[in-house]
């Protein structure tokens, strides 16, 4: 189980880091039109996959501190469960009425506020992926 739940946390903040650091900034210097849709569609991919693999690295994360509940580390386990749980509250409060605007919107539609959100939505997902390498951090050291 450590080993799945490792590679589920790893890929998952692996993924949301590519996201930030990568795919967003390739995105930005796409032509308007280019950047909406290829904006538009890759909201609409990682927002149809994401909750799952969210729900997913939680319920592992749990499976964990329950597994490890005798292990002296074990309270780095429940950080890194904690600090996830957060991550899926602020997600849902924030970035996802966002990323279902701008999946929803077509790719003329892309106005300027849009964009701004996007902008908004980037700033955010950052802060997120700082608090996921944070989690697997301590999940990584909890099962040592």
């Amino acid at each position: 189980m450590e080993i799945l739940t490792i590679i589920c946390i790893g890929l998952m903040t692996g993924v949301e880091l590519c996201v930030a650091v990568f795919i967003n900034p390739i995105f930005a210097q796409l032509p308007d039109d280019a950047r909406n849709i290829a904006t538009s569609l890759g909201a609409k991919q990682l927002g149809r996959a994401m909750p799952f693999w969210y729900v997913s690295s939680l319920l592992l994360l749990i499976a964990e501190g329950i597994a490890h509940r005798l292990s002296p580390q074990v309270h780095l386990i429940w950080a890194a469960s904690l600090i996830w749980i957060v991550v899926i509250i602020l997600t849902i409060v924030f970035l996802v009425p966002i990323n279902n605007r701008i999946a929803s919107a077509a790719p003329s539609a892309f106005t300027e506020k849009l964009r701004q959100e996007h902008d908004r939505w980037n700033l955010l997902h950052r802060w997120r992926v700082v608090a996921l390498v944070v989690a697997m951090a301590l999940l990584l050291l909890g099962l040592a």
